[in-house]
């Protein structure tokens, strides 16, 4: 056998268990999703109102609550199919990266619906997470100067760019707000993510140029 052979077995399986650790992390997250709305539906929707309430400091926890209510199951089905499709992509980098961009995008997504939002009435649903998954498609490729992530990203974009553009336009019962942070939200998370890989040889103790 070739000598290194065992190495790349190993590294190939290695990339697999991070690649299925991270897409059984999606499904958690959306299985979550859907256990929400079974309980909220049954509680005749009285979880609604656990959404992002702007302004309102004491409300500020719902922040992290609202990703995972719904109106209804059409507006978690709506929702179900575009993370499921970008969702996966991110997660084939493995659980810490969709972890990482979940968390960013739903903490600073959050945090600029609550900051711009129209006070009341309150925001819920995983469209801000959806806009931010996208935007991280679209922009880590120019960040991480990927060609092949940059033609994800533009696969994204021709597939769902029209239906996401439609949500930042103002319609009623529809939060554009919660859509354009968690858009910026997305790009954050790419640079973010980039910046730390690129400033990673520092620590080797590699010099640094001024």
């Amino acid at each position: 056998m070739h000598p290194r052979g065992p190495a790349l077995t190993r590294t190939s399986g290695a990339l697999s268990e991070t690649r299925k650790a991270g897409l059984q992390l999606l499904i958690a997250m959306i299985a979550v999703m859907w256990l929400v709305e079974i309980v909220n539906t049954l509680d005749s929707n009285g979880l609604d109102s656990d959404g992002i309430w702007p302004r309102n400091v004491g409300h500020l926890w719902g922040i992290f609550t609202a990703p995972f209510l719904h109106a209804s199951f059409a507006h978690l089905i709506s929702n179900t199919i575009p993370l499921v499709f970008m969702g996966a992509i991110v997660a084939l980098r493995g659980a810490g990266r969709l972890a990482s961009v979940t968390l960013t995008v739903i903490v600073l997504g959050g945090l600029g619906t609550w900051l711009i939002a129209p006070a009341s009435p309150d925001t819920i649903g995983a469209s801000g997470v959806v806009f931010g998954y996208a935007t991280y498609l679209f922009a880590r490729g120019f960040f991480d100067r990927s060609v092949l992530e940059v033609l994800t990203g533009l696969i994204v974009g021709v597939i769902w760019g029209g239906a996401l553009l439609t949500s930042l336009v103002p319609h009623p019962g529809i939060s554009w707000q919660g859509h354009l942070c968690g858009g910026i939200a997305g790009v954050i998370a790419a640079w973010a993510l980039a910046r730390r890989r690129e400033a990673a040889p520092a620590v080797t103790g590699l010099p640094a140029r001024l």
